[in-house]
């Protein structure tokens, strides 16, 4: 019963911090002239409409690399492709991180004061948060680092790059099962995991000094 406690509370986690990921996705993309998320019904909290099969299930068992279904962007509709394409991209790890230290104030002022079920949400969603930002920001298609990485691509080189975003996606996600699976069980030590949690523990304690 414990297992399964905490593994609901890690789903709702998972889902609370990707459905505000990809919203502001949606939301950043309206603002700067980009309807097409709305049109698709992407711009909405609800988080069904953001889940993407094979990165969800990598969250759930990894429970710390995984997106949700990428937003739908037209960049012609942007009055600067390539800059509006680069801050939609940006703006669902930054959400993340505005989650965790939103969430990080209660969990600092008032966590004595809340139920353990409250506790135990709240610091999941912040952690979860962070992975969800930190892991999208890699320069990898479909991360949100790969739409960053646009904006420091000359133009000589966009041909190459649209098509390294087209076919790297498959790549990558083999560069995880092999670390994940197989480097990890045979040598115990996951590049990934020791990256990414050197950089959690870095920005969560930032976070939560600041508040």
């Amino acid at each position: 019963m414990d297992y399964f406690f905490q593994f609901l509370v890690f789903v709702i986690a998972l889902l609370v911090a990707m459905t505000v990921h990809e919203a502001s996705h949606a939301l950043v993309a309206y603002y700067l002239g980009d309807p097409t998320a709305k049109i698709r019904g992407r711009l909405t909290l609800n988080p069904i409409a953001h889940l993407d099969p094979v990165g969800s299930l990598l969250f759930l068992i990894t429970q710390r690399v995984g997106w949700g279904k990428p937003v739908p962007v037209n960049p012609m509709n942007f009055k600067n492709p390539v800059k509006g394409s680069a801050l939609t991209s940006l703006a669902g790890p930054v959400s993340n991180f505005i989650l965790a230290f939103v969430l990080a104030i209660p969990m600092k002022y008032a966590g004595a004061y809340l139920p353990d079920f409250v506790n135990l949400l709240l610091w999941t969603i912040f952690h979860v948060s962070i992975y969800l930002g930190i892991f999208n920001l890699l320069p990898f298609p479909p991360l949100d680092g790969s739409g960053i990485l646009g904006l420091f691509v000359p133009q000589r080189f966009y041909p190459q790059y649209q098509k390294f975003l087209q076919n790297g996606v498959k790549y990558f996600v083999a560069i995880i099962l092999i670390d994940v699976f197989i480097i990890d069980s045979i040598f115990n030590f996951s590049f990934l995991h020791s990256f990414m949690g050197f950089l959690h523990d870095g920005i969560s304690t930032i976070l939560l000094l600041g508040t």
